[in-house]
């Protein structure tokens, strides 16, 4: 089976192209050059750019892991790569001719350009090391070349089949690896630090696992160096740190944390994991000394954190020179006591504003909670659960909009808006990014010379407010944000007074706008056009709620499913225009933006049929990186709604703010 790269369609595996879209199952663009170049290819044959689907392949002898592990190794030999140059566990090929101990199995060479399966689809980048001996715990580790890259995985397929209860779980689970499950445990939730898995296989006593390739992302201890990072930032990965710990306790992953080599940091700079090692352990437990058998304790991640600024030559603040003490006197014993530290002393190296500091203080949003704890699943949580406050601060600001009449409309009545202001500052000892953002969306309703004239009025009307109104370096009020969409509803009123227009005929749009100004976001909205948002933690989400008459029916407590049988259940209970002031409710909310945010605003010719929820992993999860071309992607949205929807016309306005820890403030504090 293939599956579409553009719409997800399952199509029979002798499909050239997909049945449902069109798209190529045997050539892909390359991103850089758009040439076309097969799907099997590693790099395009114009401009050199990578355009293959790469995995990162761990290989390890089937007996190395077991399903349940209950003790551990010495604490003293699981941080390894710290301080010394012992071999690394996992093998790259640079470290091929790595010697090792006793207790040795046995690989066969496999040169670059063979194949790791016996199906042939997954071709070497890198040489198996040529080694006649490797130690029995060790994990090799290649690049490998995926030269089937629409094909559903074995793994996946049998993990689907499993979910939709075609199998029993047990049936297939021979087939899994022990060295797998952990990622299949922790795909299920929401967790980009892990590493995702695509496929695994055990055969010839070898257990065999493709996860994504993480190893060009840049080394923890490599930023680490950096003077431009400051404790706060350090202090924000400790937190990430202890937030997987808690996650890989169940699972017994927490030796993950303790290699620096595998520690990364996405293009973000948050904290990732290359790949997951499982805590091993000898089945008998009698042969462990009172050191091996002891179980291991968050002072092994004091450790790690001890090495990391040994290694980097950081000077160490007072507060983290007595919590780095602490844990290795064993006085903190648990994760919520460390994170409650972390806390206190986050707090004690916050900037205090002063009338001194004029540009900091009207110009740094409030601090921000981030709420980094979401291993409900893994560990208890209650309302006192410690956080890590850290001030954030806008480090970018794009957008781009389209709007396209459809296939069955003559003419388009959605009329958008985008005005966006930014001022940087950039000085030996300061830098800051201030950016103020109004878009807006309009979807008009009254035919040719009316919907038209009522969704370009509304934007109009709307962006001539805020040029009066918003004129500080604060979000307008509540109050503020109404009138201005009342202005616009009176606006279209009048012409529709003037014109005499009655019943269907008059005028009217709907409206969703978005205010922006530095970390700080509103929308206000009236009607059915809806604004989305899209994190990498939290995935979509839609922020508005239409204003018809079945989230109407709902809002009284009638069940959905009834709600959205009337006949009626689509109709709009709000709209700018057709009725005065008295009749119009604007919902205006106010909210932070505290990680790299994706915003949608869309017409309903975009938003039918849950389009955006069903494709969203392929048409907006990739626009979050920065590479990721907006101007792009919102042609490809609008591609995306002529090809499913096409009904009506399609509009697409897309924002993305960028954000980090404000390090800038406590520099200069």
């Amino acid at each position: 089976m293939l599956i579409c790269p553009q719409c997800k369609f399952e199509n029979s595996n002798t499909n050239k192209f997909c049945q449902n879209c069109g798209t190529s199952l045997t050539q892909k663009v390359c991103p850089k050059c758009s040439s076309a170049v097969a799907v099997n290819t590693e790099r395009c044959h114009n401009c050199g750019a990578e355009c293959g689907t790469i995995w990162w392949a761990i290989i390890a002898k089937e007996e190395t892991f077991v399903e349940e592990v209950k003790e551990s190794e010495p604490e003293d030999q699981k941080i390894k790569s710290l301080e010394d140059d012992s071999p690394l566990v996992c093998l790259s090929p640079q470290f091929a001719q790595a010697s090792f101990p006793s207790g040795l199995i046995a690989f066969s060479e496999l040169p670059v350009g063979s194949y790791l399966d016996s199906q042939q689809r997954y071709q070497l980048l890198d040489p198996l090391p040529a080694l006649s001996e490797v130690a029995a715990h060790t994990e090799l580790c290649v690049r490998v070349l995926d030269c089937q890259p629409y094909q559903v995985s074995p793994l996946l397929a049998i993990l689907r089949n499993q979910q939709n209860n075609l199998i029993a779980p047990s049936t297939e689970a021979a087939r899994i690896p022990n060295l797998a499950k952990p990622y299949i445990a922790l795909q299920a939730g929401s967790h980009p630090e892990i590493p995702s898995i695509h496929d695994a296989w055990q055969e010839n006593q070898r257990m065999v696992v493709l996860i994504e390739n993480r190893s060009h992302w840049q080394y923890l201890a490599e930023l680490w160096q950096d003077d431009n990072i400051t404790s706060l930032q350090i202090l924000h990965w400790f937190y990430q740190m202890t937030q997987l710990w808690a996650l890989l306790e169940p699972l017994n992953c927490r030796q993950s944390l303790l290699e620096l080599s595998n520690l990364r940091l996405d293009e973000d700079q948050t904290l990732a994991l290359q790949k997951l090692n499982v805590e091993r352990h000898t089945k008998n437990s009698a042969e462990l000394s009172d050191a091996e058998a002891q179980p291991l304790t968050i002072e092994a991640l004091g450790r790690v954190w001890q090495a990391l600024f040994r290694q980097s030559q950081r000077t160490q603040s007072g507060s983290v020179i007595q919590l780095l003490g602490e844990i290795e006197l064993g006085k903190i014993e648990t994760i919520a006591q460390l994170r409650s530290r972390l806390e206190a002393i986050a707090a004690e190296l916050q900037p205090a504003t002063t009338a001194t500091e004029p540009t900091v203080k009207e110009h740094t949003p409030s601090p921000t909670i981030l709420q980094l704890d979401d291993t409900e699943d893994t560990a208890p949580r209650g309302d006192d659960m410690p956080t890590v406050v850290l001030p954030m601060q806008l480090i970018s600001l794009e957008d781009a909009g389209r709007t396209d009449v459809g296939r069955q409309r003559q003419h388009n009545e959605d009329f958008f808006g985008v005005e966006t202001k930014i001022n940087k500052l950039e000085l030996p000892k300061n830098r800051a990014l201030q950016a103020r953002g109004l878009y807006i969306l309009c979807d008009g309703m009254g035919g040719h010379a009316g919907g038209e004239v009522a969704s370009e009025l509304a934007v109009t009307t709307l962006r001539e407010y805020f040029q009066k109104h918003w004129l500080s370096n604060q979000l307008p009020s509540e109050d503020s944000i109404a009138e201005a969409v009342l202005l616009a509803n009176q606006a279209i009123y009048d012409v529709n007074q003037q014109d005499a227009r009655s019943g269907v005929g008059r005028m009217g749009t709907t409206l969703v706008m978005l205010l922006i100004q530095d970390t700080q976001a509103a929308v206000a909205h009236v009607g059915d056009s809806r604004l989305y948002k899209l994190t990498r933690k939290d995935k979509l989400k839609q922020i508005t709620v239409d204003h018809e008459v079945g989230q109407r029916e709902i809002a009284r407590g009638v069940e959905p499913n009834l709600a959205y049988a009337r006949p009626d259940a689509y109709q709009l209970t709000q709209a700018l225009g057709p009725r005065d002031e008295n009749l119009i409710n604007p919902d205006v909310q106010f909210f932070e933006i505290n990680q790299d945010t994706l915003f949608i605003l869309a017409s309903d010719g975009l938003s039918d049929n849950d389009l955006l929820e069903i494709h969203f992993s392929t048409h907006l999860e990739p626009l979050l990186s920065y590479g990721a071309n907006l101007e792009r992607g919102v042609r490809e949205l609008i591609d995306l709604a002529n090809q499913h929807n096409g009904h009506d016309n399609i509009t697409a306005v897309l924002i993305r703010a960028k954000v980090r820890p404000n390090v800038e403030s406590q520099k200069n504090s």
